[in-house]
């Protein structure tokens, strides 16, 4: 962290011109538009199947649905502690962005679900993030811990789908639902990119693989 602390500012001061609100609103507008790519689609192709199917599919979707919940809190909720600054302003251009797929993915989740015969899990007013914040993987003191938080979520949600479809039954919804891992995982390389245009030295995609055996290497610590 006092590494990255020395780094930033000096870097900041020479990137600014690069890496302005609006260049980071075009890339987080990317990255939304892949978000919802076809989504709309998997409403008209979840067919008529067995029952025990369509519970089963019911329940690991509201496993998903929690996770987007969850994202969907923490960038509000983190949005109010950032600064006015060129970085604060750069994190939360893409605390909107990314947002923004996650609230596509919750009512398409939500409308599947219930198509299912399920009841979608509702969102909580709070969520968690204190396993987060005692493991070093972000904190809430700094526009650069805060957007370290996001990537810890980021990378945990695209873990968590490539983890829940394996236990889809329905064809169509694997197919969705490795479209919504693939745009969490975009989420966690663009909070990456982000750093790396501030002067961080890192890769932007760390490993070939976004997993619970990589997780470490793609997570930033405090």
């Amino acid at each position: 962290m006092d590494n990255e602390r020395n780094m930033l500012p000096e870097a900041t001061a020479r990137r600014t011109k690069r890496w302005s609100r609006r260049d980071m609103l075009k890339t987080g507008a990317v990255v939304g538009a892949a978000g919802a790519f076809s989504l709309p689609a998997i409403v008209k192709r979840v067919d008529a199947a067995p029952s025990a199917m369509n519970a089963n599919d019911a329940k690991v979707l509201n496993g998903a649905l929690f996770y987007e919940h969850q994202a969907i809190w923490a960038y509000s909720f983190a949005a109010g502690k950032l600064t006015n600054t060129a970085v604060g302003k750069a994190v939360l251009a893409i605390a909107l962005a990314n947002q923004a797929d996650h609230k596509r993915h919750r009512d398409t989740l939500a409308t599947v679900i219930t198509q299912l015969g399920g009841t979608p899990i509702a969102a909580q007013q709070q969520y968690d993030v204190s396993s987060y914040l005692k493991a070093g993987e972000g904190a809430l003191d700094s526009d650069v811990n805060i957007a370290k938080l996001a990537l810890a979520l980021e990378t945990d949600a695209a873990i968590a789908y490539s983890r829940e479809i394996a236990q889809l039954k329905t064809p169509a919804l694997v197919t969705a639902g490795a479209s919504i891992g693939a745009t969490e995982a975009s989420h966690a390389t663009l909070i990456r990119s982000a750093f790396k245009s501030l002067g961080v030295d890192l890769a932007v995609i760390p490993a070939s693989f976004v997993s619970a055996d990589t997780r470490s290497v793609w997570v930033l610590k405090v």
